[in-house]
């Protein structure tokens, strides 16, 4: 027979990305891993104005002769 007892499951809390305070990282927070739906719209707000890049290096081969280093330069390989 099964018993109804009370969860004994604890929440994962982890930092907000965006003020550094605690943030319970399960389906009860909608805006998760965010603590609130105002550093959740902070952090949109960066990547939307490209606050926030990733690099990015080009492909040698995609790259045209004319902007490849010259041998014995640093950045080539001869």
């Amino acid at each position: 027979m099964a018993t109804n007892r009370p969860s004994t499951a604890r929440k994962l809390i982890v930092p907000c990305p965006t003020c550094g305070g605690d943030s319970v990282y399960g389906p009860e927070s909608p805006f998760r891993p965010f603590c609130s739906e105002r550093c959740k719209n902070i952090d949109l707000g960066a990547w939307a104005s490209e606050s926030y890049r990733v690099e990015v290096k080009p492909d040698p081969d995609q790259v045209p002769d004319e902007d490849r280093p010259p041998p014995g330069h640093p950045e080539g390989k001869g």
